[in-house]
């Protein structure tokens, strides 16, 4: 335990508090003075070691309740190189991972879920020794990585395939120009693992699930066009390199994309965009000119006065270890600033407790929460959704638990392409429908936007509406009628 970690903690017998400190405490050099201090009663009752929790990491070998890992030391399983080969890319693959552990029922659940998934499946070692293949059903990593045909449900009537219409503002290849400041840099569709839930299915999942609308190549000289319009936009200060994933760049891409956009005057802030962190972070720790490279872009935007950070995606606590802890250490030492943003996902962080101890076990770690972000309206996955009144209650359980600065926004991602809106921000929420109503005029003032609660957990009044298909359209009519917005267009 560290100097802080023991600072932070309170000895407890019988969950009264010791009213002298710690033989460790007095052990630090710099603490000595207060052995001679007379401790004050407590205000606040005693905690629990639970409420401590998030301050423990995994640093056992876990992996090796895997069979195929059960031998495999620590030295090689943090070697990235050993994950990429031993990612699961098929249900083959997978099947010969996991079948010691699971039912045969289970394996064909999964089996017939691959075939209806518009995902590619890759699913990283990391990821599978984490899983409770005892109870694989309501695990919260199984849930977000591997689909199960029995909990699938109907699309919502409503979802249309790139909901949020990015392709509508992406005025050359690799590119997404949609806020005034801002663009999306698209280097690559690969990623080191697949999301079921990934709103970005429409150029990452398998063609032979759909037609892509489109195909984001890793080619320098592609990205030619790309570079060429931002530098010719001087109101642009803000760009996002995301995908894919920028974990699957070469070091020497991360350089190049990194000091191309340095280069352009007018451009302040990078944001590096990585689910790395969360299901392969060893790559951190063992890809040294990965790391390295990131590390010197950061450095060298800092010389230039411009800020450049690693925005990853942590969902549940389940997903972090002692390696991700390293990991995320080495980086903040490194003067790496990275901030997370989160889905709300059914089974996975729906609930207060599951939200405020991710929250409180990132910000340890030095991970800033950024964004909480409502479920994306996306194909295959409307039992992974929840409710706009579930994001609220979750808010104001999270709100307060933890400093400020490290309390995530809850946004929604309208549909349409309105951009991120707060949650809470909606003209108008029908709770019987599941219809909010939201404006975004920085980006469209003549457009109202929606988003539709998954049919499944409304009242039943609202599921009778959804029902009837004759219905829909009046449904639609009466929350924007009620948000006073009739005059505006639809997205």
């Amino acid at each position: 335990m560290s100097s802080l970690e023991a600072l932070k903690r309170i000895d407890f017998v019988h969950d009264e508090p010791v009213n002298e400190l710690s033989q460790e405490i007095c052990d630090i050099p710099e603490l000595q003075h207060l052995s001679q201090v007379e401790i004050p009663s407590p205000l606040k009752d005693p905690v629990s070691d639970d409420a401590l929790a998030h301050r423990d990491f995994d640093a056992s070998s876990f992996w090796q309740v895997i069979p195929a890992f059960a031998k495999v030391s620590r030295e090689e399983f943090l070697d990235h190189r050993f994950q990429v080969k031993n990612s699961a890319k098929s249900i083959e693959q997978l099947k010969t991972l996991i079948a010691p552990l699971v039912s045969p029922e289970f394996l064909q659940d999964v089996e017939n879920g691959l075939e209806r998934a518009p995902m590619n499946l890759r699913f990283s070692p990391y990821l599978l020794s984490l899983v409770d293949w005892k109870n694989p059903y309501d695990d919260p990593i199984r849930i977000q990585f591997i689909p199960v045909a029995s909990r699938l449900l109907p699309d919502h009537p409503k979802l249309s395939f790139d909901s949020l219409h990015e392709q509508d503002d992406a005025p050359v290849p690799n590119l997404v120009h949609r806020y005034y400041d801002k663009a999306l840099f698209l280097p690559l569709d690969v990623c080191p693992v697949y999301c079921r839930f990934c709103t970005r299915s429409y150029s990452i999942g398998p063609e032979a699930a759909h037609g892509k609308l489109a195909s984001f190549r890793a080619s320098p000289k592609e990205w030619q066009q790309a570079f060429a319009y931002l530098a010719s936009r001087p109101e642009i200060e803000d760009v996002v390199i995301s995908g894919g994933d920028t974990y699957n760049l070469s070091a020497s891409r991360i350089r190049l994309i990194g000091e191309t956009l340095l280069a352009i005057p007018h451009i302040r802030r990078l944001r590096f965009a990585s689910k790395g962190p969360a299901v392969m972070p060893m790559k951190i720790l063992t890809d040294t000119d990965w790391s390295q490279a990131l590390i010197d872009i950061v450095d060298m935007g800092r010389q230039r006065g411009k800020e450049v950070a690693l925005h990853t995606h942590f969902n549940s606590v389940n997903e972090i270890t002692d390696i991700t802890r390293e990991a995320m250490e080495h980086l903040f030492k490194n003067g790496v600033t990275v901030r997370n943003q989160s889905v709300l996902i059914r089974g996975v962080n729906d609930d207060p407790e599951a939200m405020v101890n991710l929250v409180r076990q990132l910000s340890y770690m030095n991970v800033q929460p950024y964004y909480v972000y409502q479920h994306d309206m996306v194909k295959g996955v409307e039992e992974m959704r929840t409710r706009v009144s579930t994001s609220l209650e979750i808010e104001r359980a999270v709100r307060g638990s933890t400093a400020g600065f490290n309390t995530p926004t809850f946004v929604t991602d309208v549909p349409g392409g309105g951009g991120k809106r707060d949650v809470h921000s909606y003209d108008y929420y029908d709770e019987i429908t599941g219809v909010s109503v939201y404006r975004s005029p920085a980006v469209d003032e003549e457009k109202v936007y929606l988003y539709f609660d998954p049919i499944e957990l409304l009242p039943e009044e609202g599921q009778r509406r959804w029902a009837d298909s004759s219905q829909h359209d009046a449904i639609v009519r009466e929350a924007v009628e009620a948000a006073g917005l009739s005059h505006l267009t639809l997205a």
